[in-house]
């Protein structure tokens, strides 16, 4: 049972952080003053009582795309984990647990996706299959479960080495049944931590690739299009473009110090 008093501040904040973001992602139809499309002044109005953050190159309400990003980068970079996840993690136990030509093909499969830088990969394979939702989140999950796979399998192959495991095959146990019951439940904390250091990745790799024009298209709103699109205004000394940097920048900082407490507590565990 873990005890409020027993979590650094550090976590608390990443804690407090990515619970703010949740309910903004969760609640932006309800917080938002206008639509998230609607053009509702004439550009880059400065900020004032009716536009908090002022309005962007269209004249859409710079505080409402802001809250409608988080919905959509969030939402879909959770999707693309969790697939993501779903791929790299069943992999990696199938190549750890039955090994031989199996864990060959597959790290020698994955070994070649990962020769090729991601970004470019992914450019790539959006340029191929076209830019749309469902295929930035197939296109970066396949890409991202390369690593997850990497993961899984190395520390799957370390627990394959212990008894139990060698005892339930000798009791004539399925392949299914190792994984889930033997291996599964003794690499969850690292996987666990692992989610939260990819989600960071996905959700950057997916802003950088609208803030290029390859990732979630307009008028849907994106942290890393509302940069692009307010981009002109830095010449002039306006923040505003930052304020979407700085929401990536504050999520990917909460949810790592969250899982270097949880990596922490994870291994004290393990020594006790």
């Amino acid at each position: 049972m873990i005890k409020l008093r027993d979590i650094p501040l550090s976590a608390k904040f990443g804690i407090i952080v990515i619970i703010m973001y949740v309910l903004t992602a969760i609640f932006a139809a309800q917080l938002a003053p206008y639509g998230e499309a609607d053009i509702v002044a004439t550009p880059f109005e400065a900020w004032s009582s009716q536009f908090w953050l002022g309005t962007d190159n269209l004249g859409r309400d710079m505080f409402t795309r802001l809250l409608f990003g988080a919905r959509n980068t969030l939402g879909i970079a959770f999707v693309t984990t969790v697939i993501a996840f779903a791929l790299g993690a069943t992999g990696g136990l199938v190549a750890a647990t039955f090994g031989g030509w199996t864990d060959q093909i597959l790290s020698r499969f994955v070994d070649v996706l990962m020769s090729i830088p991601q970004l470019i990969f992914a450019l790539l394979l959006l340029s191929i299959f076209g830019i749309s939702i469902p295929s930035l989140i197939l296109v970066i999950a396949v890409l991202d479960s390369t690593r997850v796979y990497r993961l899984t399998r190395a520390v799957a192959i370390n627990v394959t080495v212990f008894d139990y495991v060698e005892a339930s095959r000798l009791r004539g146990e399925g392949a299914i049944w190792i994984m889930t019951r033997e291996i599964l439940p003794n690499i969850v904390p690292t996987l666990i931590a692992e989610f939260g250091l990819r989600f960071c990745f996905v959700f950057l790799l997916i802003s950088g690739l609208s803030f290029l024009g390859l990732g979630i298209q307009p008028p849907t709103a994106d942290w890393g299009s509302m940069v692009r699109d307010s981009a002109t205004l830095i010449t002039y000394g306006d923040v505003t473009p930052l304020l979407p940097a700085a929401a990536i920048a504050l999520l990917a900082v909460a949810i790592n110090l969250v899982v270097d407490w949880f990596l922490h507590r994870a291994s004290g565990l393990k020594d006790d």
